[in-house]
């Protein structure tokens, strides 16, 4: 059972027990973090895609440590100009272990959502205008 999932603004294909690198994650070493943004499940073959995420599904996973990524050396020069400058830049990184997959928890449906709105706001609510264009006869 695989999963893609939406983690810090990208996307990652994630298994039970894998280990991998996201942007730094708030949360203390050892916490746990819920991931709510699963784009796909794929179960023994059988794929569910979301529009664009799945409701109710979600991805649990473990902070194992936090650190920084090697060092990425950022060179800028200007031939013949004598302009050259060197910058370095190391990413803050969180490593998390995925723990739990779940398709489905507490989903909340349409007439649930629905129900919330009184009749009083509906009708509150500003109506849309009619054009009062007649169609011209030739």
């Amino acid at each position: 059972m695989y999963a893609i999932v939406d983690i810090a603004g990208q996307q990652f294909k994630v298994e039970k027990n894998q280990q991998l690198f996201v942007h730094r994650l708030e949360g203390e070493e050892g916490s746990k973090v819920e991931f709510n943004q699963v784009l796909l499940i794929d179960d023994k073959g059988k794929i569910k895609v979301g529009t664009p995420a799945l409701e109710g599904a979600s991805v649990s996973a473990k902070i194992v440590e936090h650190l920084k990524g090697d060092k990425v050396i950022v060179f800028r020069k200007k031939r013949r100009k004598g302009y050259k400058v060197r910058n370095g830049h190391r990413q803050y990184l969180t490593k998390i272990q995925i723990e739990a997959i779940s398709e489905s928890g507490s989903k909340k449906t349409k007439a649930a959502a629905t129900e919330n709105i009184s009749n009083e706001e509906v009708a509150a609510a500003p109506k849309a205008k009619r054009s009062t264009k007649k169609a011209t006869e030739e």
